[in-house]
């Protein structure tokens, strides 16, 4: 688990997947250079990044306010080849190329095969995907490759023994998922030990999820005395020993300087805070809350321009917090199309991480919040 301690400044990366914007859809570079000053300050080094994230916005961003500010050897940058970016093997080199263009730079520090499911491993395969991205490595153009990861244990073991190349494995890991059927993230974790591989974290907090919590879930988490929701859920992944990194999806000054303050030397969760956790999960679960992060990978190719994660978390709001006014559907739908809009497509559910029932969780919120 030593192979990256010379390259990496702590376990807190930061994650350029949900960042601020201005009125006009643009990230807020501003915002944006702040927190990149305030990150480095403070000792830590990795950024996290793909090509799809705002539709290539993130990795123009990272240019402006990372890489033409920054000498080179004071970050390691990680981007990530998207199935959804290419149709074939010829395309692959060309949108590598773009994508060291657009942030600035001549190599990546980690390149990732990019969300690796069951239904995406043949046209990575198909295309040579694996093979091309070593052929970067010895070129120099990338420094070291791995995956990002969403499915089952037993899926991982496969795709691991038939690419021990892979050198590190980015899965979701909180303490609401360690079990979920969904995701599984304590037996993906085992799968790593089994190959040896370290892993990096996303979705510590799950999109936020483990901050915004029910009244009484909060209650408890307070009642340990022992930090925040965020650092709880922060920490609790960095006791794992499998973990190098921890992506954080900050998008404010006041999100980084909370995450700078116990992230710098996160200390051992108390067995009250850990018996917290466990009592904070059953009281989620019992709630049945649609299990969705706020990635937006479905929302890129709705031909409805649906707000799906939106309308989602209204319908969890209302689940949450039932004595309070949270019905924001109107302002979810406002730009876009509506619940009862879906034409059932179903590209939303090929490409979610969470494995959601889209459409028929939309169906629900349409006879909710439009009948």
């Amino acid at each position: 688990m030593e192979r990256f301690s010379d390259l990496l400044k702590g376990k807190f990366a930061f994650g350029c997947m949900r960042m601020q914007l201005d009125a006009n859809g643009e990230v807020d570079l501003c915002n944006f250079r702040e927190m990149v000053d305030r990150y480095l300050a403070a000792g830590f080094n990795y950024f996290d990044t793909a090509h799809v994230y705002y539709e290539g916005k993130s990795e123009i961003a990272l240019r402006e306010g990372l890489t033409s500010r920054y000498p080179r050897e004071r970050y390691v940058l990680t981007n990530k080849l998207t199935s959804s970016c290419f149709e074939k093997e010829e395309d692959i080199l060309p949108l590598f190329q773009t994508q060291l263009d657009a942030c600035g730079v001549d190599y990546f520090d980690f390149y990732l095969i990019h969300s690796v499911l069951e239904g995406n491993y043949q046209k990575y395969t198909d295309c040579h995907a694996f093979e091309i991205v070593q052929e970067l490595k010895k070129q120099g153009k990338v420094k070291h490759v791995g995956m990002s990861f969403h499915d089952s244990p037993e899926f991982l073991d496969r795709v691991l023994t038939e690419h021990p190349e892979l050198e590190v494995v980015q899965i979701q890991y909180n303490y609401l998922d360690l079990d979920d059927p969904n995701v599984q993230s304590q037996g993906c974790m085992d799968v790593l030990k089994k190959h040896d591989k370290p892993a990096l974290v996303m979705e510590p907090i799950k999109g936020g999820g483990l901050v915004f919590l029910p009244d009484a879930a909060l209650e408890r988490l307070e009642a340990a005395h022992d930090g925040s929701p965020a650092e709880i859920a922060l920490r609790f992944v960095a006791e794992q020993d499998r973990v190098v990194m921890i992506l954080s999806g900050m998008n404010n000054v006041a999100q980084m300087e909370e995450n700078i303050a116990f992230m710098k030397d996160p200390k051992p969760l108390s067995e009250e805070a850990h018996r917290a956790i466990g009592e904070v999960r059953e009281m989620i679960r019992a709630l049945k809350l649609v299990a969705c992060t706020g990635c937006r990978y479905c929302t890129d190719g709705c031909p409805m321009q649906i707000n799906i994660p939106g309308v989602f978390r209204c319908i969890n709001d209302g689940i949450k917090f039932p004595n309070r006014p949270t019905n924001h559907y109107g302002w979810v739908t406002k730009n876009g199309g509506k619940a009862s809009d879906c034409i059932e497509c179903g590209q939303c559910e090929d490409i979610c991480p969470q494995h959601l029932p889209i459409r028929e969780l939309l169906k629900q919120a349409a006879k909710r919040y439009e009948s």
